[in-house]
């Protein structure tokens, strides 16, 4: 059986008129005259069986059944204008809003935004540097790269990459301050990028819990830790994304080959309505594409790589429950 659905006209009347709360305005946004919006109106209300607005002066007031009505009818207007809006929306052109968590963007998006932009000249990309889930709600994103749980609700996420944390510092430091044991760390700063719990993490798989700390700083993101790493502050706790081309490069050394799986991943998310769109699906097809190229064509690892490696593997394999260890990347 069909459902039986009030008419278009009068909802879309009804639904300017509640945001402006003036039948006048409404008839200047939708280019109609005031005595057409109240008609509308007045033919929804018939319609319904109940009154949708009260008069208070010259303005209009919801009643408590046009105040249900509301959100439901202003939802399926904007549904039905981003539907209409993808289909005009061409797959290789245009503009697309992206928020990265900060170091990922930095280490890793950025090498390869030459890339992506070979492949699709015509897309203009805003980039942002945040990790805050908030976006996921914010109408000028288009795309989230995430860190955390994933325990987002409705959006659409699928997860993009886990992480491995080992310490990381500058060969300079290496070189002037070495460290050749556990206990070497603490002659040296650690800089964290969370409350001090990942360190924590790490500590307690190198069976180090008691080891005698020096200086402790702190960063808002893991991007400014690893910075101030590599300028030589300290040792910060890196990882198997946005650390590995520095270690390539040789800006930053693992002093030990114990890695310990991160509590939370990278996930890609975007609000659901926005999945379907063609320029959408364009960039997030590439940053999956990208990772399994990254793997694909990766030199092979040195004997660092390689120890950090199977050691993380190790213990991913052993770990069952460990505690949430959140981290801000």
């Amino acid at each position: 059986m069909a459902k039986r659905l009030p008419p278009l006209n009068p909802l879309r009347a009804f639904e300017a008129a509640a945001r402006h709360g003036s039948l006048t305005r409404a008839a200047g946004e939708l280019n109609v005259t005031h005595g057409a919006i109240s008609h509308q109106v007045k033919a929804l209300e018939a319609s319904l069986g109940v009154a949708l607005f009260e008069r208070v002066g010259q303005r209009l007031r919801l009643t408590g059944h046009g105040a249900e009505l509301l959100p439901t009818v202003s939802t399926a207007f904007d549904n039905i204008a981003a539907a209409t809006a993808r289909m005009t929306r061409p797959t290789s052109s245009g503009t697309l809003s992206v928020a990265c968590v900060p170091a990922l963007l930095s280490f890793w998006l950025m090498p390869r935004l030459g890339s992506f932009t070979a492949q699709f000249p015509g897309i203009r990309l805003t980039l942002d540097a945040s990790n805050d889930a908030q976006a996921l709600r914010d109408p000028d994103v288009d795309v989230c790269v995430l860190y955390g749980d994933g325990n987002w609700s409705d959006c659409w996420l699928k997860r993009w990459s886990h992480l491995d944390l080992f310490p990381v510092m500058s060969p300079t430091l290496m070189n002037s301050r070495p460290v050749r044991t556990i206990r070497d760390l603490g002659t040296h700063a650690m800089l964290h990028a969370d409350d001090g719990r990942e360190w924590q993490q790490w500590l307690a798989a190198a069976d180090a819990l008691d080891l005698s700390r020096g200086s402790q700083h702190h960063f808002s993101d893991a991007r400014l830790a690893i910075e101030a790493a590599v300028h030589g502050h300290g040792i910060a706790l890196g990882d198997t994304m946005t650390a590995a081309a520095l270690l390539a490069k040789g800006q930053l050394v693992a002093p030990f080959n114990l890695a310990v799986p991160a509590a939370d991943a990278f996930y890609v998310a975007c609000r659901s309505d926005l999945r379907a769109a063609p320029i959408v699906g364009v960039f997030i097809d590439w940053l999956f594409a990208q990772l399994e190229e990254d793997d694909a064509r990766a030199e092979p690892q040195t004997s660092a790589h390689r120890a950090i490696r199977r050691a993380s593997d190790d213990a991913r394999a052993k770990r069952k429950s460990a505690p949430k260890a959140p981290r801000i990347a």
